[in-house]
C-alpha cells in the first residue's frame, strides 16, 4: 500500500515540550562532524504532542512573537540596535518559503525584511560573494530572513563547481568570520538547516506536478538538481560541520513534518527573542502633561520637549 500523504497521518511524536529551550535539542554541537544520514527528518523532537497540538501550540507561539518583535522594532527607535536575522537553508522543497509564510507572517512587516537569495546577478558577480549579503542585512530593531544564504556560496557552488576549489575551502574560514563580526555587532543569528528526506521530496514534487495551483513551483531542472542529492547532502554535511560556532550555531529542524518544522522553527525565533528581552523606550516627554492638553481639548503644548 502506497504511504499516504503528510495530511493524512497522524505523525510520530518525539517527545512533549516541557519547557527545556529546544535550541538545546536541535543546535549542532561544535567541532564535530555532521553525518545526515543519522538524523531522521521525519522526527519531532521537543514537539508539544501530535500534529493538531503543534498547530496550536504555534498559533500561541505567534502571539508571543508578534509582541516581542513589536518591541524590539520599538526599541530602534531609542537607539538599541540590536536585530535578529533568521537563516533557512534546506534542500529544494524543504520548505523555507512556507516556513517564512506561517512563522514571520504573524509579525509586523514594517520591522521585517525578508531576502531570497537567487542565483547571482551580473552585476553580484562582478563583487565579493558576501557583498549582495551585507546589502540584504537587516537594520537596527529588524528581523532579517534569509531564504537561502551566503552559504548557496559553499553549497551549490560546491556541487555544481562553480568557483575553483580554494575559493571555496576559503570562503568557510570568511563566514565564521563574517558571522562572528555580526554577532559583534547587535546581530542574533539563527540558522535553520531544514532537514528533508529524500522520499519526502519525492512525494511534494508530485504534489506540485498534480495541483494545477502549484505547478508554478516546479521547474524540469528541479529533477537535476535532485539527481545531485549525494553530493548536496555531502556539501551541506562539509558547511553544517566548518560553520557551527558559539557565536552562530546551526539548528537541525527535521522538515518531512511540516507542522512542526513550522513550530520549531517559531519557537527557537521565540526562545531568541525571550533572552534580549526587548523593551518599550520611555517617553521623552511628559506624559501627563499632554494626557491633561488632550483632555482639554488643547491644540497647542505649553511647552515642549527639550524646549
Amino acid at each position: 500500500m502506497a504511504k499516504k500523504r503528510e495530511e493524512e497521518t497522524q505523525p510520530a511524536v518525539g517527545g512533549a515540550h516541557d519547557g527545556a529551550p529546544l535550541r538545546d535539542l536541535l543546535r549542532l554541537p561544535v567541532g564535530e562532524p555532521v553525518d545526515l544520514s543519522a538524523h531522521d527528518a521525519g522526527a519531532t523532537p521537543g514537539a508539544p504532542g501530535d500534529k493538531a497540538a503543534g498547530l496550536a501550540a504555534t498559533a500561541r507561539t505567534g502571539k508571543d512573537l508578534a509582541g516581542l518583535q513589536e518591541r524590539l522594532w520599538a526599541g530602534a527607535t531609542a537607539g538599541d540596535r540590536r536585530r535578529i536575522l533568521l537563516v533557512l537553508q534546506g534542500m529544494d522543497t524543504s520548505g523555507k518559503g512556507g516556513t517564512v509564510k506561517h512563522v514571520i507572517g504573524v509579525c509586523d512587516p514594517a520591522g521585517c525584511r525578508i531576502h531570497a537569495f537567487k542565483a547571482p546577478t551580473p552585476e553580484e558577480q562582478r563583487h565579493d560573494f558576501l557583498w549582495r549579503v551585507v546589502k540584504a542585512l537587516p537594520r537596527p530593531g529588524e528581523i532579517g530572513i534569509f531564504d537561502r544564504s551566503h552559504y548557496e556560496d559553499v553549497l551549490i557552488a560546491k556541487v555544481r563547481s562553480l568557483a575553483p576549489y580554494d575559493e571555496i575551502e576559503s570562503r568557510y574560514d570568511r563566514i565564521n568570520g563574517f558571522e562572528t563580526s555580526l554577532t559583534d555587532d547587535g546581530v542574533t543569528i539563527i540558522k535553520c538547516f531544514l532537514h528533508i528526506s529524500y522520499e519526502e521530496q519525492r512525494r511534494r514534487l508530485l504534489k506540485r506536478l498534480d495541483t494545477p495551483r502549484k505547478r508554478w513551483k516546479f521547474a524540469p531542472g528541479d529533477l537535476d538538481e535532485r539527481a545531485l542529492w549525494p553530493a548536496y547532502q555531502r556539501a551541506y554535511e562539509t558547511a553544517l560541520t566548518r560553520c557551527t560556532t558559539l557565536a552562530a550555531p546551526w539548528y537541525l529542524v527535521p522538515a518531512d513534518h511540516k507542522w512542526y518544522r513550522n513550530w520549531a522553527v517559531s519557537r527557537l525565533l521565540l526562545e531568541h527573542l525571550r533572552e534580549l528581552d526587548p523593551q518599550y523606550p520611555a517617553a521623552e516627554f511628559d506624559v501627563d502633561e499632554y494626557r491633561e492638553l488632550l483632555a482639554q481639548g488643547a491644540v497647542r503644548p505649553r511647552s515642549r520637549p527639550g524646549g
